[in-house]
């Protein structure tokens, strides 16, 4: 009984925060070569595991640098960062719907 408990516990915390919390990914470049994972603050157009490319895509149907750097922009300027981890990607796989975008 306490398993159950504890499960339910754990899964109601994942659903709220997948409400406030974003996982965004940004792909290795130039500027940050290894990558990084961040846990931010979730904006209203973000999508629970996102990326730049992810919301280029979304948006313009396509990616392009300054596309990229204005999502980056945005993210920084307007969400407050939780955490930051190494660069994974499989959730930048799944911010892209499987597709991948060069450096």
């Amino acid at each position: 009984m306490k398993y159950w408990i504890g499960f339910a516990a754990i899964l109601v915390g994942c659903i709220v925060g997948a409400q406030f919390f974003t996982i965004f990914v940004i792909q290795p470049s130039g500027a940050i070569p290894e990558g990084r994972t961040l846990i931010i603050t979730r904006l209203t157009n973000m999508n629970f595991i996102d990326s730049a490319d992810g919301m280029c895509e979304r948006k313009l149907g396509g990616v392009s640098l300054m596309c990229r750097l204005a999502a980056l922009a945005q993210v920084t300027k307007e969400s407050t960062i939780i955490g930051r981890l190494p660069y994974s990607g499989a959730l930048y796989g799944i911010s892209t719907g499987l597709k991948k975008y060069d450096r």
